[in-house]
């Protein structure tokens, strides 16, 4: 295991454990194709083996990690295929937020908006891919939160983990982080200006910005891509 940061001895350790292991496999500090061993992950955090399961568990109801029972669990391969479908659901729902967030008068959204632009764009020039990627999120579900659409985010952020991914192989590309500041720029522009047409189009021109470099992405990292959606029959209740 890479760095562990401890678990609150307060809190159930499974939703941390979960939670833990997730931003692990999204940064890909826990690479695809990387052997996941219960006993080792449990010895790490200091649990027992019980909620290493059920947080391994979970992430295989997101095909984070596959489970062959009695055998290992290993982290998935990225899937371009499941990487396409979490873009689609994306971006059809982001759509309407956006017009609808551009409908409003939302003073204090735009306020927030800008403020974490300006936060992602202080970790882009600091280089910090880690930090910038979860402001990155953070931009995407204050959307969500602005709309009164809470619920929505948590479904498309349990069905993005592919597409998550292959945004991170992406990250280190030239010129990435700055397209990505300006994109979400232009974004909170077209809010503030209430032009709901021009705010849909920006963040249409933003979300395409990953899955148009596919070929390139699957060419520099072969090893961690799946490209042919293989649907997981694997029971894991015999885990």
């Amino acid at each position: 295991m890479s760095s562990v940061t401890p678990l609150d001895r307060s809190r159930q350790a499974a939703p941390q454990l979960y939670q833990l292991l997730r931003q692990k496999v999204i940064a890909l500090e826990l690479a695809p194709g990387t052997v996941l061993s219960r006993a080792e992950v449990a010895d790490s955090y200091g649990v027992s083996q019980t909620p290493v399961r059920e947080a391994l568990l979970k992430l295989a109801t997101e095909m984070l990690v596959d489970i062959y029972p009695q055998a290992s669990t290993r982290v998935s391969l990225i899937d371009v295929t499941l990487a396409r479908q979490a873009h689609f659901l994306r971006q059809s729902l982001e759509l309407e937020l956006v017009r609808e967030l551009a409908q409003s008068r939302d003073a204090s959204l735009i306020g927030s908006l800008q403020a974490l632009v300006q936060q992602q764009d202080a970790l882009r020039a600091a280089r910090d891919l880690s930090a910038f990627s979860q402001a990155d999120t953070q931009f995407h579900r204050m959307l969500y939160q602005a709309a009164g659409k809470d619920a929505l985010w948590h479904l498309v952020h349990s069905n993005s983990g592919h597409l998550d991914r292959l945004r991170r192989l992406h990250l280190p590309v030239s010129g990435k982080l700055e397209r990505i500041v300006s994109d979400h720029r232009l974004i909170v522009r077209a809010i503030a200006d209430h032009t709901p047409e021009l705010a849909q189009q920006r963040l249409r021109e933003h979300l395409s910005g990953t899955l148009e470099y596919v070929e390139q992405i699957v060419q520099a990292h072969p090893q961690w891509i799946r490209m042919d959606h293989d649907v997981m029959t694997r029971p894991a209740t015999d885990y």
